[in-house]
């Protein structure tokens, strides 16, 4: 095989984040720009990559092709043995997890921007999964970012290309081997190991059961079609099924906004049960008839129901883990069920670290969740859309099981049921999407600021009770993590959290977090937004949003 090194130069700005390396399509497409961040990390895996099997798969999304084409010279050069790649690149982020482990391969590269927008003029990112099958490390990614900064040279391998249409194992000179897998079969069998399949196919056969999942022309489509088409789902149920460059023109992104064609199908009353997933599979939204479960409230009644009704926590489950800014109503199932709970900064790699430590004790069996609906367990390491589903439809045929047709328990039924046991969390999150970074910035050192001498005062009608920057010690691997959002709690258990994005390619996301608990029955039907009518009002005079960014309204609410 011969290989040809090539003379390159530093190219500022290749840090990469929590969700990998995010940018417009056109700069990566700039002369090296993917070369560099690729050789970075091969010399980040040296010397152990010599001689291993890496998963490379994406969401299919615009210049995906393209990028695995480049992946494989690469990887040839840099002393890789193996690929394993999905048919047509195609492999969903918690496909690609589930592959790693079930091969035992050496990691995985994924070309995915998740829920941001593709297409010529969008974006496009890249991240690697390390051998658990979960996001790499912060030491992997300082050093790939060390990497990008003093880079002269990089290897490429001079190979034909390599045609991902067809199933099949392509050799090459010197024992490289790229195989093209079929993109669903490993992971289906990997969810048929956790999940009672004939249960929720016979929830899905009920002539009183109608449901719908939409996939926005990502990577979804073809794992739905699979599954919940052996499941029984007819295919006139599974919409948008077939994942497009420029996802049809949407924002993949499954939420009350961006998902708003499902979000009016349900409410009109023609579905019991729907769902929608992102560009890459690991988000989901849940739906019933007329109803919307946040992620939060997701979370903790999955978390309630795990070990009656899904045989992988038959067993018992261990511990659930939340992101900090997700609501706190996992804490309560956890207080009454005696699990161990972990609040962690944003991002599955801080999970993976709880669901690795349970692993090698031989007691795995953890449930994740975060608010910005993400929601899997430790069958793979990372968030899990369609997992997230078949949890809800493993529940749905659990407390069905004995009831008549025509008196189907509801999605509905299920989280009011939920709400009268634990109290009900008020929860909403506002998203001020590409504001000014500088801009951004500024706000987020003004509410640094603010919190000096707080505790005791009165911010509107609530007593602050601590305030606070979130700094998270990890109790397994040590590292710390800072800067991971500013924090007013007060004393009735309600939050205010402030946090910077990173998962967006250009300018900056502030995302704030609003939650107040209710104990009252009486009150848990009220609209969210009347519920946090005073939070939200003191929120804003806080962080004097409208002055810094100059929005009057943010961009999403969910």
């Amino acid at each position: 095989m011969e290989v040809e090194s090539v003379t390159t130069a530093p190219i500022a700005g290749q840090k990469t984040g929590t969700s990998g390396l995010r940018k417009r399509v056109k700069v990566f497409q700039e002369k090296n720009y993917l070369n560099n961040w690729l050789q970075s990390l091969f010399n980040s895996l040296q010397p152990d990559l010599e001689g291993k099997t890496l998963v490379v798969g994406g969401d299919g999304r615009y210049w995906n092709d393209v990028a695995i084409q480049i992946i494989i010279k690469m990887a040839a050069a840099n002393g890789v043995q193996k690929l394993l790649i999905g048919k047509n690149g195609i492999l969903s982020t918690p496909a690609v997890s589930a592959i790693i482990r079930s091969t035992k391969s050496f990691g995985g590269i994924i070309l995915t921007a998740s829920h941001n927008p593709g297409g010529p003029d969008d974006d496009f990112g890249i991240k690697y999964n390390n051998t658990s099958g979960g996001p790499a490390s912060e030491v992997l990614t300082d050093s790939i970012f060390k990497f990008t900064e003093t880079l002269t040279e990089y290897k490429i391998a001079k190979l034909p290309e390599v045609d991902l249409s067809v199933v099949a194992e392509n050799k090459f000179p010197g024992g490289f081997c790229v195989q093209v897998i079929d993109s669903v079969e490993i992971y289906e069998n990997t969810l048929r190991k956790v999940f009672d399949f004939d249960a929720i196919a016979g929830l899905i056969g009920r002539k009183d059961f109608k449901m719908v999942l939409d996939s926005l022309n990502g990577v979804a489509g073809p794992y739905t079609k699979k599954i919940f088409g052996s499941l029984g789902l007819e295919d006139e149920h599974l919409l948008r099924s077939s994942p497009l460059e420029n996802f049809g023109g949407l924002h993949p992104d499954p939420n009350l906004v961006y998902a708003k064609d499902l979000v009016a199908e349900m409410f009109s009353g023609n579905f019991d049960f729907g769902a929608a997933f992102d560009g890459d599979a690991d988000r989901n939204m849940v739906l019933g008839k007329k109803f919307f479960v946040t992620p939060s409230d997701s979370l903790a009644v999955i978390a309630d129901y795990a070990e009656q009704c899904i045989p992988y926590f038959s067993s018992g489950l261990q511990a659930v883990a939340r992101s900090m800014p997700t609501s706190a109503a996992v804490d309560r199932v956890a207080k009454k069920k005696n699990l161990t709970l972990y609040e962690v900064p944003t991002g599955w790699k801080f999970f993976g670290n709880a669901m690795d430590h349970y692993e090698k004790l031989k007691t795995p069996n953890v449930i994740c969740g975060e608010e910005s609906f993400g929601t899997g367990s430790d069958h793979v390491r990372e968030k899990d859309g369609i997992w997230a589903i078949l949890a809800w439809l493993s529940i749905l045929a659990f407390v069905n099981k004995d009831t008549k047709e025509g008196e189907l328990v509801s999605v509905s039924d299920i989280v009011n049921k939920h709400w009268k046991t634990y109290g009900r969390n008020f929860y909403s999150r506002y998203d001020y999407e590409q504001v000014d970074s500088d801009k951004a910035n500024q706000l987020m050192a003004h509410l640094v600021q603010s919190q000096t001498d707080l505790v005791g005062k009165s911010l509107g009608p609530f007593v602050v009770a601590a305030a606070d920057e979130f700094e998270y010690t990890d109790q397994f691997d040590s590292s710390v993590s800072s800067h991971q959002g500013i924090r007013f709690l007060f004393d009735d258990g309600s939050r205010i959290i402030f946090r910077l994005s990173g998962t967006g390619s250009t300018g900056a996301t502030i995302r704030l977090y609003l939650e107040q608990y209710e104990a009252d029955e009486s009150k848990f039907n009220q609209e969210t937004q009347d519920a946090l009518r005073d939070l939200v009002k003191v929120a804003l005079e806080i962080s004097k949003m409208q002055e810094f960014t100059g929005r009057d309204a943010p961009t999403v609410i969910t």
